[in-house]
Formats: structure tokens, sequence, C-alpha cells
């Protein structure tokens, strides 16, 4: 019998990840017979024709999240997603949380608690860091809700640690938003319209426009609208970026970009109660599907604005430097009864939770950065390095009623009441609590050095220096002083090496590490989430490797990845706005992408994630007993998620296409006793070319019409996807 595969760090493989990982290790094999003498060691970009090969691997993408070198996907030594508009627009992804479901592995949910929320590599809540144009605002869970996704050029992502890139966090992984700006690629102008399912309403515009030799222009805006499939809700948002481009001269440019969002949703649906008895999967009254128990008035709001100021100067051929001065602004309101239970007999829904708050955060920042092309001796080597500021500065104004009961409703047939009927609390009035203040002063160094004309290495270094300030506005207490400070000065960083076995296949290995503040989101911590708590620490082994076959029509990754984080805090699932310490949390998985032009007029691409996640030394209270998780998967973690995207064109105005998602079941708490099954969804595409730059497209979502959980958190509600919808739209160019 062969013994159980050994990961890099000595722990045995389950036995599902064993027949992967013999997959991996056969793929290598033949790319390294196949590297003669006389190859080229340079890696050449792969230029696929006819229609070309449509997919978030393609070699020569240009990606900022995994490297501030300019490195492209294939030089990059780690799992990097690149989701481009084209790809955005062929997948009908609407918003931004629909772009993250492309990503390897990713699940993301806009549960209103927690509308960012994201799970890469086992990790979740500040573990992802989600950047926006390269810059965190620390609110990843909330400052990252789902946003329409027109003013976005492309998402990027990164697994496993990249604290040294961007700062504390990112354990798991990094996302990245960047938004659309004026370019010199021409004048143009592009345009949207959708309807479909619920009335949901999307208007968009965009346009590119020289004004003269030196000045490029573009404004992107995007309105929608949709009554909601959930009863009572209704949403309505702006969308407005703005850049402009000037060239003060041949070597000096200057970009100035505004962007500004308006969000309001009445009635937020925030979540479906379980029935009972608990029989350790999670179950629906099939009734109660489009049901809505929040009050009549039930709100959220939020308006967030974006200000930055970028100086590109190039000295010469070899160095160039860049200057990002930002400004952030957001207002987020909340007016909700948040909890819903039934009760025993599954007659009556027990309501709590009522709250009213306001998010007023704001951040300054400036970041300088370098990138400069040497030789060390004789190696060619490339250097980035710079000095990051910032200032965030929120407060929070919460008036809540806890877990006290607010009374029960009919399950099927109820009156929803108002706010302050239901909760006493008064539905405008805001007192401060708390006000955040984080000073965040980095330095950061990254290099690329070829060891040989087939072996580069890649190393990146951070220095954070992080002051958390606390200013209590409500009663003095031993647990919540009136003022308290505490410093963080974590040092992060990256090896890696890389290594060319052909033309267009390499492998790559590298550690790197990460440090997160204690209770994850210091821009909203507590004294009591950060007062006992060690610095996190993280670290992360990946091997893995990234290549072409069939000619150039096809494109691969694979990776294999250990990290263990020490010292985390984890979100109480049936404590909202709580946080538990946990000893050890640690994961293991293997990821697999690929696309493939089977024909000039059929492509495949899809992607593949297995993640072994969890509890490694957390010990849960329970009532007032200690209760060992060791061993335990950490809530909302899928072990398995899958995606396929089919398309075909019969001829040059037509394409079909369908598309599969597969997401494994899920734990609802840290227990393991309550289950949320597996689920797959499908969807179908049917597009028609009015004419050169005119497209109408009908879209189907969910086809099935399967319920399901998107969203498991505590064991008392889950958070619902989103039925079948069907949406028509046209978009044009000119």
């Amino acid at each position: 019998m062969l013994p159980a595969p050994v990961a890099c760090c000595g722990r045995p493989l389950p036995h599902r990840l064993a027949p992967v990982s013999l997959a991996v290790l056969m793929i290598f094999s033949p790319l390294a017979r196949a590297q003669s003498a006389d190859t080229p060691r340079v890696l050449d970009e792969v230029v696929v024709r006819d229609q070309g090969l449509q997919d978030d691997l393609a070699f020569g993408k240009k990606v900022v999240t995994g490297s501030r070198l300019g490195l492209s996907v294939k030089e990059t030594p780690a799992a990097v997603t690149v989701i481009d508009r084209e790809a955005i627009e062929r997948r009908g992804a609407d918003n931004t949380q629909e772009i993250l479901k492309g990503v390897a592995g990713m699940t993301a949910s806009s549960a209103p608690g927690s509308p960012g929320a994201v799970f890469y590599r086992g990790f979740s809540g500040g573990s992802v860091t989600q950047l926006f144009n390269g810059i965190t605002v620390q609110y990843d869970t909330i400052a990252a809700r789902p946003v329409d996704s027109w003013i976005y050029d492309r998402v990027e992502a990164i697994g496993g640690p990249s604290s040294f890139l961007y700062g504390a966090g990112a354990i798991g992984g990094s996302i990245n938003y960047v938004t659309k700006l004026a370019n010199r690629d021409g004048d143009f102008t592009e345009a949207k319209a959708r309807y479909g399912s619920y009335d949901a309403t999307q208007v968009a515009i965009g346009t590119n426009r020289r004004l003269n030799d030196r000045n490029v222009i573009r404004l992107d805006v995007n309105r929608d609208s949709a009554r909601g499939w959930s009863k009572g809700t209704k949403r309505e948002a702006w969308q407005m970026a703005a850049s402009l481009l000037t060239d003060l001269t041949p070597d000096l440019s200057h970009t100035l970009a505004v962007e500004y969002q308006k969000e309001t949703v009445d009635r937020p649906y925030w979540g479906t109660p379980l029935t009972k008895p608990f029989d350790g999967k999670v179950h629906i009254d099939d009734g109660t599907r489009f049901k809505n128990y929040n009050v009549s008035d039930g709100l959220y709001e939020q308006t967030v604005k974006w200000f930055r100021s970028i100086l590109d100067y190039k000295v010469n051929d070899q160095l160039k430097l860049r200057n990002t001065l930002y400004h952030y602004d957001a207002l987020r309101d909340y007016r909700n009864v948040e909890t819903y239970a039934f009760n025993a007999s599954n007659t009556r829904v027990n309501r709590s939770g009522g709250l009213l708050q306001r998010h007023d955060q704001d951040v300054n920042g400036n970041r300088f950065e370098f990138n400069w092309d040497s030789t060390l001796g004789s190696l060619p080597t490339a250097w980035a390095g710079g000095l990051d500021y910032s200032l965030n500065k929120q407060t929070r104004y919460p008036a809540s009623t806890g877990n006290t009961a607010l009374g029960n409703v009919d399950p099927l047939a109820y009156d929803p009441g108002t706010f302050n009927g239901v909760t006493g609390l008064a539905s405008d009035v805001y007192r401060p609590d708390r006000s955040n203040r984080v000073t965040t002063l980095a330095l950061f160094l990254e290099n690329r050095t070829f060891l040989s004309k087939d072996l580069s290495l890649l190393t990146g270094l951070r220095q954070d220096h992080i002051d958390l300030e606390v200013t209590n506005y409500r009663t003095v207490t031993a647990t919540d002083p009136a003022y308290f400070k505490r410093t963080y000065t974590p040092l992060t960083g990256r090896a890696a090496l890389t290594y060319d076995l052909t033309p267009n296949a390499n492998v790559y290995v590298q550690y790197s590490t990460a440090a997160d503040p204690p209770a994850g989101i210091l821009a909203t911590a507590s004294f009591a989430q950060v007062r006992n708590f060690d610095l996190t620490t993280g670290k992360q082994h990946e091997i893995g490797s990234k290549f072409a076959f069939a000619e150039g029509r096809g494109h691969g990754s694979v990776a294999y990845y250990e990290i263990t984080r020490r010292n985390i805090a984890v979100a109480d699932p049936n404590n909202p706005g709580t946080t538990i310490p946990v000893g050890q949390q640690s994961s293991r998985g293997i990821e697999v992408n690929a696309a493939y032009q089977l024909t000039p007029r059929l492509q495949a691409s899809g992607n593949f994630s297995v993640v072994d996640a969890q509890y490694d030394d957390f010990t849960e209270k329970v009532g007032s007993v200690a209760v060992s998780r060791q061993g335990n998967r950490p809530s909302g973690i899928p072990a398995r998620v899958t995606n396929l995207w089919l398309s075909y064109s019969p001829s040059a105005d037509w394409r079909v296409g369908g598309d599969l998602r597969y997401v494994s079941d899920r734990y609802a708490d840290a227990a393991n006793t309550l289950k949320a099954e597996s689920y797959g969804l499908l969807g179908a595409f049917v597009q028609y070319k009015l004419d050169r730059k005119t497209t109408l497209t009908a879209r189907i979502k969910n086809l099935t019409d399967k319920v399901y959980a998107e969203n498991v958190s505590g064991t008392n509600m889950v958070y619902l996807g989103a039925p079948r919808t069907l949406d028509l739209s046209v978009q044009t160019s000119f």
C-alpha cells in the first residue's frame, strides 16, 4: 500500500486531497521532460487567435495585486486571478460579489450585517483584505458591500498572505477592485440598458475623450434599481467615476480621479428563520422563502466618496516614480430589526436585535513608490519600494435593544410594524459610542533577481507601525475606559522562486507571512477586543505551476498551499459584534484553473478547489463550560467549490452559453452541529449581435430555482440566495 502523501510542512494530506496532489505531480512531470537543451529560457507570451481564448489566467495580463514590480500573471509566484471587463460582461456579473464568485475557491455573500463577507482559503472576515485601487480602508466586511460592476475595469485576487504588500491582514488573500480610468487608447462611448425579474433596472453610460494633445477625460455613470425578491425590499443605487489624465511633460503625468456612490435599501432582507427541532441540517418553512421579517421602515443607506491624485514620473528607462494622495469618506446608516427565530412549535417567529446605527468613516493617506530596473553584478534585477501613510478615523453611533425579545409574529401573515413601534427606539437620533483613530506608517520593498536565465528569486518585506487610539463617549468602566491606545509593529514578507520549465510553463514555490491586529478590524475595535490578545501572526507555504498547452489554445494553473494563523480573533456566530480568541487556525488546499478553446467556436473554462480548514487550538465557552473545538471546521467555510463556463458561437452573430457553480456544505457554528447542505446553480445565456457594436443578451440565473443558503452564521437563521431571475440587456459602443 502506498503511504499517504505528505505536505511540505509534514502534515499528512487528507484522502480527498491525495488524488489531486498526484494529478499535480503528473502535470509537472511531462512539462519538465519537455524542456530541451536548446529551448529558449525566457517565457514567451502566448497569443491565441481565432476568437481568442477568454480566461482569467492569460499569461500576458499584468497584475498589480500580486506584486508592485509590474509582473504578469505568469511571472507572479502566487495564485493570482484577473477578472477583466470582458469576463465581467461575458459572465453577466452585475455587481462586485458576483465577480468574486469566479475566483477559484472563493465564496461571498451580502448578508446585511456583514455585506462584504468573503470566504477564501479557509479564512473570512478581516482575514481577507479587500482593496480599492490598492488602498485598504480597514473595514472589509462593511466597506466592500457589493457595488454595481459598471464602474470597474477589473477585479484582481491573490491567494494567501499578502500583508507585505498592503498592510495588516490578508492571511487568506487579497482582493483589489480597480476602477476605470482615463486612458490614451482613443475616443469611445459605451452604454448599457438592462431590465429583469423583480423590476431590476440598469442604465449606464461611459465615455473616454481626448480633450487635446495633453488631456484625456473619462466619465462613467450607472443607475441601478430593483424591487427585490424578498417582500417589501426596494433598492436604488447610483455610481459615478470621473478621471482626468494630463500629460504635464513627456515624462510626467497626473491623474485626478473622483468616485461617488449612493445606495438606499428600503426594508432590507436580513435572513430567514430555521425550523425546529434541529436535526443537524438547516431547514426552512417553504412558505417563508420570500418573507421579510424586518420592520416596514427598515433601512440601509450609504454614501461613499473617493478622491485620488496620482502623479507618475519617468526619470529614465530604468527608474519610475509614483505618488498617490487619497481621501475616502463614507457614511452608513442602519435602522432594522435583525434577528428572527421560530418558537419550538414553528408557529410564531420571535424577533429581536433592534439596531439603529451610523458609521461615519474617513481615510486620508499618501503612498510614494518607485520602480527601478538594475543589475546585481551580472544578474538582472528589479526593485520596487516606497512609503505608505494613512489616517483612518471612524465614529459609530449605535442604539440597540440587544437580545431583548421584541414580540413575535405569524410566520406567513403578519404586520411588520415600524422601527419605533417595535423597538421603542427613536428612528433618527444618533448618539456617538466611540471613535477609533488608526494611524499607519509603513516602509515596503520588493526585489526580483534572475539567478539564471530560467530561475528567478522574488523577495519582499514590509514594516508597519500602527497606532490605535479609541475614545469612549459613553459610560466609563474598567472594560470600557474613556481612552486607550495600542501600538503594533508587524514585519511581514515573502520569498519565492520561479523556474521556467519550458517557454510556456513554470513552477514556483513561495513562503509568505502575515500579521493582523488582534480583533481583525481596528476601525471598530473595542478595548475588550484588543486588551488580552497577542499580535496575530500567519504563514503560508505554496507550490504551484502555470502553463499553456495545445499550442496555446489552453491555459492552466495549479497550486497547493498550507496556511497557519495563531492568536486569531473570529466572529462569534451567535453574538454578532463580538469576537472569540482562537489559539490557532489552519487550512491547506489545492486550486486548479483551466481554460481551453476546444474548437474555434467552442470554449470551456473553469476552476476547482479543495480546502481542509480547521481549528487547531480553540476552546469555546458554552454557558459556563469550556468546550474544545479542536479539529472542527470554521463556520461558513465550504470544503469544495467548482465553477464551469461554456460558450458556443454557431455563427458570427450568435453566441450561447451556460455556467455551473457548486458549493459544498458549510457549518453554521463552531461546534459543527448544524450544517447547510451543498448546492449547485445553473445559468444560461443567449447573445445576438445586432450590428458590429451592439449586442443583445438574454440571461437566466439559478435556472432550476434552487433554494439554498448563501450565508450561514449562527443556529437560528440563514441568508438565502436569490431565486431564478431572467434579464434582457442591450449594450453598445460608438
